[in-house]
């Protein structure tokens, strides 16, 4: 038998971990940095919304929904929670973040386009930030996402995907959307449906 302490992952021994690393620090927290030993998995998943989940019940507090985001890390398709000293695994329905609203500066090639999710990220699209667009491939239905940080997407809500078909433009035969002198190409133009 090993010598190792063997604990039980929980939500708030994460929290307190992560909240004594992050200490006055007002940045993200060097998650690419921490690499312990896996510690197990935690009932906590994040639902296709953004909600997250605890033990099945939403988590209702939007600043321990924060301290979590800040602590996230994407290795493969897997998601984990990190701290120092603890890395537990947790299931993400569809991407971790969701992308609320977005504001437009510019336009054209010019044009810059900054989302703000759902857990108070900023970021603006492109070399580093790109928006892709998967398309259902029975309805065709899209699904844009943008990514956050370090392998972690958000999910372009409803809303602003709309507003954002609204501002987009057709180049070298795609209709997609300009930001940051990136063209993110959304869907083939021939394809667009009229009206």
């Amino acid at each position: 038998m090993s010598n190792k302490y063997v604990t039980t992952p929980s939500a708030e021994g994460i929290a307190a971990s992560a909240q004594a690393a992050k200490g006055k620090n007002k940045g993200l927290p060097p998650v690419h940095l921490w690499n312990p030993d896996f510690s197990g998995d935690l009932d906590m998943r994040i639902a296709r919304d953004g909600t997250w989940f605890y033990l099945g019940t939403p988590i209702t507090r939007p600043g321990l929904v924060r301290l979590f985001s800040t602590i996230l890390k994407r290795e493969g398709d897997d998601y984990f929670l990190v701290t120092p000293v603890e890395k537990v695994g947790i299931t993400v329905d569809d991407a971790p973040f969701v992308a609320v609203d977005f504001e437009v500066t510019g336009t054209g090639g010019a044009q810059a386009l900054s989302f703000e999710t759902n857990v108070g990220d900023t970021v603006t699209a492109g070399a580093d930030n790109p928006i892709r667009v998967e398309r259902d491939a029975d309805t065709g239905e899209p699904s844009p996402y943008v990514m956050v940080r370090a392998g972690l997407e958000a999910l372009v809500d409803r809303k602003s995907f709309y507003r954002l078909v609204d501002i987009g433009a057709h180049h070298d035969s795609w209709f997609g959307l300009w930001s940051d002198g990136e063209f993110f190409r959304m869907i083939p133009s021939d394809e667009l449906p009229e009206g």
